[in-house]
């Protein structure tokens, strides 16, 4: 399936499941929309449902971290509350789509050293977001390859204009 349909088809459906009784998303780890495992301790996704947050806590994750501004749309209201319920530290590093800044970088590398011992989960509404951090994370701060590094992004989508100068993506 194309990625943006992808991205687009499951933004849908998690407003869907928001604003509706309906459930169409299982809560198995790989029903968790754009869902990619990094390493055993990292893994990334777009907006997990509150099912799924029990999901990635039961499948040993310590930490969550959210790019996802609050008022977005598919935002997962009072998950803050329910990540520490389940046991799990939660940061927030709400970031602007159109407007990644390096404020935000300095604080995901913060955070990520932080937790670096610790089975990470990093999400956004789409894996967008998440995705180009971690490539930027990987490449200038752990020193990987980037053309290695890449093939995990375009496992989601294709950076464009703002994302790739952001990430120092150079095609």
């Amino acid at each position: 399936m194309n990625k943006v349909i992808k991205i687009y088809w499951g933004f849908l459906i998690s407003l869907i499941e928001k604003y509706t009784p309906l459930t169409l998303t299982g809560h198995r780890i790989e029903d968790i929309f754009n869902y990619y495992q990094l390493s055993s301790t990292l893994s990334t996704s777009g907006q997990p449902t509150a099912i799924q947050f029990s999901t990635i806590r039961d499948a040993g994750f310590k930490t969550v971290i959210n790019l996802l501004p609050e008022n977005t749309e598919n935002a997962l209201a009072h998950e803050a509350d329910l990540v520490k319920e389940l046991g799990m530290a939660y940061i927030h590093i709400p970031v602007h789509f159109l407007r990644p800044t390096e404020e935000d970088f300095r604080r995901f590398t913060t955070a990520m050293q932080t937790v670096s011992h610790e089975k990470t989960w990093v999400h956004c509404a789409a894996n967008a977001r998440a995705s180009a951090f971690i490539y930027r994370y990987r490449t200038a701060v752990l020193g990987e390859d980037p053309d290695t590094a890449k093939w995990d992004v375009r496992e989601i989508w294709e950076p464009y204009l703002t994302w790739r100068k952001f990430i120092s993506w150079n095609g």
